[in-house]
This record gives C-alpha cells, sequence and structure tokens, in this order.
C-alpha cells in the first residue's frame, strides 16, 4: 500500500474527531485552561529557579563549612604539635625525671581536651597522664605510626583507633626525640568523640551534617551520630575514598546523598560534609506540592465560573438553532436584540441569509458549468488519444489494443481525479496506478521513492499518460520484458522544481530503430509544452534513463477552487 494510501485514514479519524459539535461550556473550559496554563508553568518555573538558587547557596555555603571544619582540625593538630614541642625541651626528659615531666604535662594539660604520653624505644608507655604515675601501662596501643615517627624523625599524626587505657576510640599527635643516644616519642593523645565540639558549632542548616574520616574510612568526629564514632563512614561502602571529587553524589542503600570532601592538610584526614538529596531537596518539594494544589483550585473555581457563564450564553445559542431550523423551511426569520454582541451578529446573519441563498445558487450553476468543463477536456483527451494512436498504428487490431490501453490509463488517473477532487492527485498513487498493469510479480524488481506531492488535475493527467507509454515501453523492450530487468523511480522536490528519475536496467539492452511513435509525442509536447518539463533522456547497453525536470508551480493544485470546493461541501 502506498505512503498516500496509509493517510487517509489518518486524515480521515482527524476530520471526525475536529467535526464533532463541543458546548461552549467546552470552549470556555479551554479559554481558561489556556489563559491558566501558561500562567502556572511559569510561575512554576520562577518558583523552581527561586528554590534551586536557595539550594545553591546552601550548597555553598556547605562547601564553605567543609573547608572551615579542616582548618578548625588542622589549628587544634598544629597547637597539639606544638605543645609536645614545648614539652620536649623540658630538662626533666633530659635527666629521665619522670615525676617532674608527669606533673609538668599534667599540669599543662588541666584544661585541655588532651593527655600526655611518653613511649620508649621499644613503644612501652612510661607516663600517660590519663592514669597516675606508676601505674601498668604496657606497650602503646597505636604503635605503627609512633614507630615511623622514630624511623622518620617526622611528627606524626594517626588514624583513629580504639585506646586501652582510655577505653575509647582516640588519636595521637606524635614527635620524636633523640637526644645523646635515647629515644623516645611524645604523645599527645585526645578522645575522638572531643573533636565533634569543634565542628559542632559550625553554621550547618537545611539538612546537612559533618564528618571527619581518617585514612583508614573510619569516622573520628561526626555531627551525625556520636555512635558512628570509631565506625567506617556510612557514604563510603568499602572505605577510603581517596580519589573522591570534591563535590559528589553517591547512592548507598538505594538513597542518593550530596557530598563536599576536603582533605585535611595535616593529617591527610578527610572532612564530609554531607545530606541526603531528598532532604536538600525537600524545600522545593514542599513548595511545589504547595504550587500544585494552590493550582488545582484556581483550576477547580475557572472552571466553575467557565460552567456559569456557559448556561448564560447557551440560552440565545438555542434560540438560534430555532431561527436556524425556520431559515432551512423557508420561513422568515427576523434579527432579535441579544446581550452577547457576536450572537447577535449571529442572529443577524441567520436573517439575510435568504438573500444569500440566492448568491449561493448562482454560485452552485459556476460549479456545474466546472463540471461540464472537465468532461469536456476528458473528451478531447480522448479525441488526441484516438488521432494519435491511429496515425502511428499499422492495423485495426493494433489501433484498437493501444487505444484501448490508453484509455484505460486515462481511468486509472480519472479515477484518481475523481478521489482527489480539487485538492489533486498524490503522485505516488498516480505512478502506482500507471506502472501496476506492467510490473512483474517480483515486488523486488520495481522500487519508487520519494516525499509526498500533490499533482493538479491537469498536472496529473498529462503525467499519467507519459508514465503510462513509459511503462508501455518497458513491458515491450526494457525493464519487464526480461526476467531480471528492474526498474527504479526517483522522485525530489527542490524549492522550484519536481524532479523525476525513470532508470530501467537490462542485462543486455536490444538497440531498436528510434521513432516518432505516440509515447514519444506525449512526452515531448505534453509534458514539454504544457508543463514546461526539461527532458533528458539517455539510452546505455544496460538500460534506459529519463530524467523529467518540472516546475513546481506549473504541479500544484489551484487554491481558489479548493476554497470554493470546501465552501460547498465538495
Amino acid at each position: 500500500m502506498s505512503d498516500g494510501a496509509t493517510d487517509k485514514p489518518a486524515e480521515n479519524v482527524r476530520t471526525r474527531l475536529f467535526s464533532w459539535p463541543l458546548p461552549i461550556g467546552a470552549y470556555l473550559g479551554a479559554l481558561v485552561a489556556v489563559a491558566l496554563i501558561p500562567t502556572l508553568l511559569f510561575t512554576a518555573v520562577l518558583l523552581e529557579r527561586n528554590n534551586r538558587a536557595q539550594q545553591d547557596v546552601l550548597t555553598t555555603l556547605a562547601e564553605a563549612t567543609a573547608g572551615s571544619i579542616v582548618e578548625t582540625i588542622d589549628r587544634e593538630l598544629a597547637g597539639m604539635t606544638t605543645t609536645l614541642r614545648v614539652l620536649s625541651t623540658s630538662r626533666s626528659l633530659d635527666t629521665d625525671d619522670l615525676v617532674e615531666l608527669y606533673d609538668r604535662a599534667r599540669s599543662a594539660l588541666r584544661d585541655t581536651r588532651s593527655y600526655f604520653i611518653l613511649l620508649d624505644e621499644n613503644l612501652d608507655q612510661l607516663i600517660n597522664t590519663r592514669v597516675d604515675f606508676g601505674a601498668d601501662l604496657g606497650q602503646t596501643s597505636d604503635p605503627i605510626p609512633a614507630q615511623r615517627a622514630l624511623d622518620t624523625g617526622n611528627t606524626v599524626i594517626s588514624n583513629a583507633f580504639y585506646g586501652e587505657v582510655a577505653q575509647k576510640w582516640v588519636f595521637n599527635v606524635m614527635v620524636p626525640w633523640d637526644e645523646d643516644e635515647k629515644r623516645h616519642v611524645l604523645v599527645l593523645t585526645q578522645n575522638a568523640e572531643d573533636l565533634t565540639s569543634l565542628i559542632a558549632g559550625q553554621n550547618l542548616r537545611g539538612g546537612w551534617n559533618a564528618s571527619v574520616v581518617d585514612g583508614n574510612g573510619i569516622v573520628v568526629a561526626t555531627t551525625f551520630m556520636s555512635s558512628d564514632i570509631g565506625k567506617p563512614f556510612l557514604l563510603w561502602e568499602e572505605g577510603r575514598s581517596d580519589s573522591a571529587p570534591s563535590r559528589q553524589t553517591l547512592a548507598v542503600d538505594g538513597a542518593n546523598y550530596e557530598t563536599f570532601t576536603v582533605n585535611s592538610r595535616l593529617s591527610g584526614w578527610k572532612v564530609v560534609v554531607w545530606s541526603p538529596t531528598e532532604v536538600v531537596a525537600a524545600p522545593l518539594t514542599r513548595a511545589l506540592q504547595t504550587f500544585a494544589f494552590g493550582g488545582l483550585l484556581l483550576a477547580a473555581l475557572s472552571a466553575l465560573f467557565a460552567w456559569v457563564l456557559a448556561r448564560q450564553v447557551t440560552r440565545p445559542v438555542r434560540e438560534l438553532a430555532v431561527d436556524a431550523r425556520r431559515l432551512g423551511s423557508g420561513d422568515a426569520v427576523t434579527a432579535k436584540p441579544y446581550k452577547v454582541s457576536e450572537i447577535a451578529t449571529v442572529s443577524s446573519a441567520l436573517a439575510e441569509a435568504s438573500h444569500d441563498r440566492q448568491e449561493a445558487e448562482g454560485e452552485i450553476r459556476f460549479l456545474m458549468r466546472e463540471v461540464a468543463h472537465r468532461s469536456k477536456n476528458q473528451l478531447t483527451v480522448v479525441s488526441s488519444i484516438a488521432k494519435q494512436t491511429a496515425r502511428h498504428a499499422p492495423d485495426f487490431d493494433a489501433f484498437q489494443d493501444s487505444f484501448q490501453k490508453r484509455v484505460q490509463g486515462l481511468a486509472r488517473s480519472t479515477d484518481l481525479l475523481i478521489a482527489g477532487g480539487v485538492a489533486g492527485v498524490e503522485l505516488r498513487e498516480l505512478l502506482e496506478a500507471q506502472i501496476e498493469p506492467f510490473r512483474p510479480g517480483e515486488a523486488s524488481r520495481l522500487t519508487m521513492t520519494g516525499p509526498h506531492f500533490r499533482l493538479s488535475n491537469q498536472a496529473a493527467q498529462t503525467i499519467g499518460l507519459a508514465v503510462h507509454e513509459l511503462a508501455t515501453n518497458a513491458s515491450k523492450y526494457g525493464a519487464f520484458s526480461t526476467n531480471s530487468g528492474r526498474l527504479a523511480v526517483e522522485w525530489t522536490i527542490g524549492s522550484e522544481n519536481l524532479v523525476i528519475d525513470w532508470r530501467e536496467t537490462v542485462a543486455r539492452l536490444e538497440p531498436r530503430e528510434e521513432g516518432r511513435g505516440f509515447g514519444t509525442e506525449v512526452i515531448e509536447r505534453m509534458l514539454g509544452g504544457t508543463l514546461d518539463a526539461v527532458i533528458d533522456r539517455e539510452i546505455t547497453p544496460d538500460g534506459l534513463h529519463c530524467r523529467f525536470t518540472m516546475p513546481v508551480e506549473k504541479l500544484l493544485p489551484d487554491p481558489d477552487a479548493m476554497k470554493a470546493e470546501r465552501r460547498f461541501g465538495g
């Protein structure tokens, strides 16, 4: 089935759809919708942008807060390091007076959250201000960073670990001390939970939380839940995320989280400021819900107003319907003064309809003359076909066969003309109708490609005759005369011209004498003379190639005739 035939049911469906009568209330409702919906959409866009701007402010604040927390932690760690360096200058450390060192350290750290530990080169605890001096202490609970401090001679900040003496999660700042072949590690230790008080005072709003995560992915401090200290960070399922970008959206257990990560310069820890995405988007969601409720309420009130107004318009419309039926039966109709100016205009128009009927009858007579004119044109074409066929036919049988086939081709074109009316004929349907009687059984031997294009009745009749002659020649001498020949018809439409390519492919084309038969005259005189076609014809050893270039303005249906047909129900 052709593309043009496929379009017809869809066009009929659209015609039936838009021809259904609708009440005035429906049109008023549509008018309210046209006025209301763009306003609501514009308001929704502004609301969404405003909420996005607020979220961007909160996001920027969260990012700045992450940097502020890192600075606070680094200051705390730097202060602990400074304290250790001061203690390392104590004479009691040089003289191994551990009691004096214990008392001095405990006195210096009395108002702080830190505790002093002294380790020997075997990493055994000599002093721990968490307990009384002389208590049995044993080896440090986190020997690896302490040994690294001894080996490198640099300050080392440990990750969080569970302290055996503190019975809590702690972290250490360690400074090595090496004097006169005596090697010690000075340690300031602090409970991990104490860092929470440093970050709790930061400006976190809108559901944002902050967590300090060490190099092993363990939570050192958090504003979320204190019970998370010492546990793997909940958003890092596979431990520490060294390559995590500063801003990232993570999906954990089916929930999305917005995160900002900043590295600590001194410790290598990470400060993560994070919030569930749904919490960040909650203000926008609530605003949209409120907007949706208000919009529905406004739409309901508008619909009620349209219904009330429609009832006020319906009564005079019914009266107009009565007047229209009276007009149809031939009764006189007088104009009435309605309050709605448009309805009053219609009433006046009905009063003038009897006069307009006379004009309509005159236009109908014009259409009848047009029908007669078309019939005469058909008879003229048939007469021309008869004369030209008789001129080139060797005998009566040949004349009868050729004349019959050509009239049948004309009839097929006429069927399409009648079906299309003044709207014209689809080019693909015209080509299929003329080629169909000659096409072989194998579908692959005929291809037709091109866009939709409607021809005027005159152009369709002329092109139909030309295509019939080409198809007849193809069946006698060309693509359809052998078992392997192929025909390809392709058309393109430019801004000014329609181009039709007729290409026959034959394995061994038998040469024949050129003559000026009826087909040649149709193509040259009718296409060239009537439609101003430029004809390029080339015969090669493997087939025939014809190219017809025609101005589009010569092919289009008459818009005035189309208007007249639509006006009178054509």
